[in-house]
């Protein structure tokens, strides 16, 4: 049996390559895309970071203008608490003692001690 062989002039060609257009962006347009939106991700953080510094540096001094204030309260408040302590004190003994060797006024301290240390 004789052997097949190619026609004259060959076979056709094979067409392998598909011709597809190109979906989506480019790579270069993605790049860019995304590295616009990193940049203004940055942006919001960067001004969320000063607002934020800004709203505590407030806040601290609007507690360093309010000192006064509440020095003031406190001391009106020990005022008070002193004249009761020595009405109390007049009317169980009959007469305030000196604590304190001297006639200025010490501010009483309200701090607990332990009983006993560790050594």
């Amino acid at each position: 049996m004789p052997q097949d062989m190619p026609p004259k002039g060959g076979y056709e060609a094979v067409q392998f390559k598909r011709n597809l257009p190109a979906r989506g962006f480019r790579p270069a347009t993605m790049l860019v895309g995304v590295g616009l939106i990193t940049l203004y991700g940055w942006y919001r953080i960067i001004k969320g970071i000063r607002e934020k510094n800004e709203l505590a540096r407030e806040k601290m001094w609007g507690r360093v203008h309010l000192i006064p204030l509440l020095q003031a309260e406190e001391d009106r408040d020990l005022v008070r608490r002193h004249l009761a302590d020595q009405a109390r004190e007049k009317a169980l003994t009959g007469e305030n003692f000196k604590v304190y060797n001297s006639d200025r006024y010490v501010r009483p301290t309200f701090a607990a001690t332990p009983g006993y240390t560790t050594k």
